[in-house]
């Protein structure tokens, strides 16, 4: 069996008509901070990477493990150009984003 490297397809992206409460809360918050930044349902780059499939692959563009530890590290604390948002987001906000970013 031939497999060429690249040659993959993530699942589509949850429709926004069948996201629960707090996923949509969560696209919310992503309209409003992230998407300036990061394409939601592209893994292309905007000004930072497209999020697509960010839970359905086992690393992050990183290298860290996709999990929401780590996910949560990155959207709080910062990474490299991305600025933290600790201080932006409270706890049910970043609850619901991260819920969000797993329709993705």
């Amino acid at each position: 069996m031939l497999m060429l490297a690249g040659c993959h397809r993530l699942p589509p992206s949850k429709p926004l008509s069948e996201l629960t409460p707090t996923e949509m809360r969560g696209y919310t918050v992503y309209r409003q901070q992230c998407a300036q930044c990061h394409n939601a349902n592209s893994e292309q780059p905007l000004h930072g990477p497209g999020l697509q499939g960010l839970y359905k692959k086992p690393y992050l563009p990183s290298g860290a493990p996709a999990n929401d530890d780590r996910v949560r590290a990155a959207i709080a604390d910062g990474r490299n150009m991305m600025p933290g948002f600790a201080n932006a987001l409270n706890d049910r906000q970043m609850r619901d984003l991260l819920a969000y970013l797993h329709t993705l």
